[in-house]
């Protein structure tokens, strides 16, 4: 039988085979592959010929098929198979570079050499620290999420882009949530509340007692509005329910210097910085904001021990733009489970103060979110906002 079919003009004759398989399914042939098609219970055979006109013929003939072609063609629709598997299983395959969204010295510059250095002995390829400071840690930020989602541009995310910014910011350049992949929590990092040596106060109780004694008179200092340092002042007015006043600065250093100095009564700082200046004997440390209290100084205790719930501390997440391939996903999250579950990297994060925490991929997401709700009254509640 003769079939008009409107095609564009072909070069050559287009062959095309069709076989029944045990499913009811159909492998289409054409050219040197095989593809699924709907069951028509026949099998053809035909020639597509080409014409000078658009309208072109192709005639059909029906035979059975056999066992052999039958199996045969179901042996080559599956080699491509193995060959997709194989590319994902070979990842990585050439250098990671990973976008440290703060400048080059600090602390999560310091963690994150620790951590690369780690994934480069476990994947056998180097992972690259670029620093890429800015507003915040947005214009990295910004700058992942715009890299190809293949595997080879990854991040640190965080509480500072990924669950204050969406609320501190009227505009951000990203979706904090929609435009990355998140692999696993990093690290925790949290803070500590010190006081002036001549506050006549030794424990967090005795301070909430002086404060709502003396609503507005006291003031704190912290990084700047906004940071995790800000919102732990922020929560403890909340739940102390006391009055002080909020003093930013910018960054940690000159707040503690106008401690020292008597400018200010305390601040909340990491917990680095705080004791630098605790042990010395020059403040006076009353609390960790972390849950618990933290293994570096257990003999501090958790604000949480007087105020319970209290719970803000700085963490990170292993982060690539959207769209990851689910097996490059599944790549990194055994990987950096591997780090961050090993010993020489909790006793190196914990020089630092830090707490090696690994999440699955799914639960990152959901911590991620809960913390992003978590946080947007406070901020809001603060006054803190960025147009």
């Amino acid at each position: 039988m003769t079939v008009p079919h409107e095609v564009p003009r072909l070069p050559k004759p287009f062959r095309t085979r069709q076989a029944k398989v045990p499913d009811g399914g159909l492998l289409f042939h054409s050219g040197g592959g095989f593809k699924a098609a709907p069951s028509t219970g026949i099998v053809f055979f035909g020639t597509l010929a080409a014409s000078k006109g658009r309208k072109q013929t192709m005639t059909l003939k029906m035979r059975p098929i056999g066992r052999r072609t039958l199996v045969g063609g179901l042996a080559a629709a599956t080699l491509a198979a193995p060959a997709i598997v194989s590319a994902q299983g070979t990842y990585p395959n050439k250098s990671v570079r990973y976008i440290n969204p703060y400048p080059a010295g600090g602390a999560t510059d310091t963690l994150s050499r620790i951590f690369c250095a780690k994934m480069t002995e476990l994947s056998g390829q180097q992972w690259i620290v670029e620093n890429k400071g800015g507003s915040g840690g947005n214009v990295g930020m910004d700058a992942l999420a715009q890299s190809p989602p293949d595997g080879y541009t990854l991040g640190l995310g965080g509480i500072a882009s990924h669950a204050i910014s969406p609320t501190l910011y009227a505009k951000l350049p990203f979706n904090a949530k929609t435009d990355f992949t998140f692999i696993s929590t990093m690290w925790q990092l949290p803070n500590m509340l010190v006081v002036n040596l001549d506050l006549p106060v030794k424990t967090v109780a005795e301070l909430i007692e002086l404060l709502r004694k003396n609503p507005g008179k006291y003031s704190y200092g912290s990084a700047g509005s906004g940071t995790t340092l800000h919102l732990c002042g922020e929560l403890f007015k909340i739940m102390a329910k006391v009055d002080m006043v909020h003093v930013p600065y910018r960054g940690a250093a000159p707040a503690m210097q106008d401690l020292l100095a008597g400018q200010i009564q305390m601040i909340f700082d990491n917990i680095p910085g705080a004791l630098a200046q605790s042990r010395p004997g020059k403040v006076r440390a009353l609390g960790v904001t972390s849950a618990k209290r933290s293994p570096v100084v257990p003999d501090v205790p958790a604000i949480a021990e007087t105020l319970p719930g209290f719970d803000i501390s700085s963490w990170t997440t292993l982060t690539g733009p959207a769209k990851l391939p689910p097996g490059v996903v599944a790549r990194l999250s055994e990987l950096s489970k591997k780090a961050l579950e090993s010993e020489d990297i909790k006793a190196k994060f914990l020089e630092q103060a830090s707490i090696a925490i690994w999440r699955s991929p799914a639960d990152t997401v959901a911590f991620r979110d809960a913390e992003e709700a978590r946080l947007a009254p406070i901020i809001k509640a603060s006054g803190a906002r960025v147009d």
